[in-house]
C-alpha cells in the first residue's frame, strides 16, 4: 500500500531529520554531512536509523529466515490458525466506543482528509475499522514488519516525518515492545499538529507475548506519566481485571511446558475454560478496583497546553486505595 504524495512530501531522514529526495527504488538524505541512503522494499520504504534501533535495514532488505525458523513460523501458523476457531480469553472493553471518541475529536478544515500516523500498524488493529472505512480519515500505517497495512517501514523512536505532520496518532499495543517509550511519545509529539489527537493502549497486567521484543508495562499513573506531554481527554481501563485473571491462567499452564506443540494444546484448554471470565469486565471495568488489576490501559489526549508535573501524580491516582 503506497504512501500519498502528500505524506512522501512530509518524509525526513530519521537520522538527521533532512529533506528526503525520492529517487529510482530509494530514498536518500540530501544533507551533504548525512547522504544516507534508504532503500525501497517492494515499494515500501524502509527508513531506519541502525544507530539507535533494534532492527537493520538488511533485515527488511535481505530477511533473516533460516529454515528452521520457517519451520517453526509454520507451526506458529497452524496454531493461530487453530486459536481463531476459539473463544478469545480477551477483551478490549469500551475499546469501540474509544475509537468513536477519537474519530470525532480529530480536527480538519472540511476540505482535506485526517492524516492519522498508526504506529505499529502492519494489520489493522482490533475496533479501527470504522477509521480505515471513514474516507474524511487517511491512516498512514508504520511497522517494524511488513504486514497488510504497512506503508513504511520504520523505528518508532525515529519517526522519519516532520514535525507537525498529522492530525491524530495511534499506539494500540506498541509502547510495551520497544526500548524506550519515554522517546517514542515524544516522537510522537512532535510529529503532531497543535491540537492533534492522540490513542494509545498499553498493557499492565499482560505476561510477556513477544518473546524478546517485549520490554515495559505501565500502571495507570504510569502510563499518564508517558503521556505527560499531552493534556488527558479520557483514561482508563481497556482490559480488566477478567481479562487479566484469563491471561495469568493461561500462562500457568503453559509453564508447564516449552514445547510447541504442548503449549498449543495448554492454550486450547485454557481457552475452552477461561474465556468467560472477560464477560466480568463488563460490570467491573468502570469500577475503581479496575484501576488496579486491569489487564491494560487507554489514554486519549490531544497536544495542547503544558506538560504534567510529576507532583501530579500523587493526586491523580485513582483506584482503590484513593484516600
Amino acid at each position: 500500500m503506497p504512501l500519498s504524495a502528500a505524506i512522501r512530501e512530509r518524509l525526513q531522514c530519521p537520522y538527521c531529520a533532512g529533506k528526503l529526495l525520492d529517487g529510482q527504488g530509494q530514498f536518500q538524505c540530501d544533507q551533504r554531512a548525512c547522504g544516507k541512503v534508504f532503500p525501497l522494499v517492494d515499494g515500501t520504504p524502509v527508513l531506519i536509523n541502525e544507530h539507535r534501533s533494534l532492527f537493520s535495514a538488511d533485515d527488511f532488505v535481505k530477511g533473516r529466515d533460516t529454515t528452521s525458523r520457517r519451520d517453526r513460523r509454520t507451526i506458529d501458523q497452524m496454531a493461530d490458525a487453530v486459536m481463531e476457531w476459539l473463544p478469545s480469553i480477551s477483551h478490549r472493553a469500551g475499546a469501540d466506543r474509544n475509537y468513536e471518541s477519537f474519530r470525532t475529536l480529530l480536527r480538519t478544515d472540511g476540505e482535506r482528509r485526517a492524516q492519522v500516523l498508526v504506529v505499529g500498524g502492519g494489520v489493522l488493529g482490533a475496533g479501527m475499522d470504522t477509521l480505515a472505512s471513514d474516507r474524511s480519515i487517511n491512516l498512514v500505517s508504520t511497522d517494524v514488519t511488513f504486514g497488510s497495512m504497512t506503508e513504511l517501514i520504520c523505528d518508532a523512536h525515529d519517526i522519519p516525518f516532520a514535525d507537525a505532520t498529522f492530525d491524530g496518532v495511534i499506539a494500540q499495543a506498541v509502547l510495551e515492545h520497544v526500548v524506550d517509550p519515554y522517546r517514542c511519545v515524544s516522537e510522537i509529539h512532535r510529529v503532531m499538529k497543535p491540537g492533534a489527537i492522540v490513542y494509545a493502549e498499553t498493557p499492565f497486567m499482560q505476561q510477556v507475548h513477544l518473546g524478546a521484543y517485549d520490554f515495559h508495562r505501565f500502571t495507570h499513573s504510569g502510563h499518564r506519566r508517558l503521556f505527560r506531554q499531552f493534556a488527558e481527554i479520557e483514561s482508563g481501563p481497556v482490559g480488566g481485571p477478567g481479562m487479566a485473571l484469563a491471561w495469568s491462567y493461561q500462562y500457568f499452564l503453559l509453564s508447564f511446558s516449552s514445547s510447541r506443540p504442548t503449549r498449543a494444546l495448554l492454550r486450547t484448554i485454557a481457552s475452552l475454560s477461561s474465556f468467560y471470565l472477560k464477560y466480568f469486565d463488563r460490570f467491573l471495568v468502570n469500577r475503581r478496583g479496575a484501576i488496579d488489576a486491569a489487564a491494560g490501559y487507554y489514554f486519549l489526549g490531544s497536544k495542547n497546553g503544558a506538560a504534567l508535573m510529576d507532583r501530579d501524580l500523587v493526586p491523580y491516582y485513582r483506584g482503590a486505595l484513593a484516600r
